[in-house]
């Protein structure tokens, strides 16, 4: 059974770094590409970034230069370094894994970026 579970999230000022991690269990991890994503109150899900099982890497446009995707396959943990933050990061932010087309999720963790 796939299980992601988020942590890391909190209250953040403006400019400010969190490190969101994602811990896998009950898939070889090494062999999927792993996804960050968000959800802000009344949008739609977006990508925010993705990591290949060989360590390629895919970003929004919002966050490229600010985020940085990382995979530690020893541990089985994805991680998203966030630094500059700004208020319209604010979101619930989820792990995803893609198995035979189909999307798994984590529960997600919050992220607020405010003063």
């Amino acid at each position: 059974q796939v299980h992601l579970v988020e942590s890391g999230g909190g209250l953040v000022q403006p400019g400010g770094s969190l490190r969101l991690s994602c811990a896998a269990s009950g898939i070889i991890f090494s062999r999927y590409t792993m996804g960050w994503y968000r959800q802000a109150p009344g949008k739609p899900r977006e990508l925010v970034a993705t990591i290949t099982y060989g360590g390629s890497t895919n970003y929004a446009d919002s966050v490229k230069g600010r985020f940085t995707i990382s995979r530690d396959s020893a541990e089985n943990t994805v991680y998203l370094q966030m630094n500059s933050l700004k208020p319209e990061d604010t979101a619930v932010y989820y792990c995803n894994v893609k198995i035979d087309l189909m999307p798994f999720w984590g529960q997600g963790t919050q992220v607020t970026v405010s003063s």
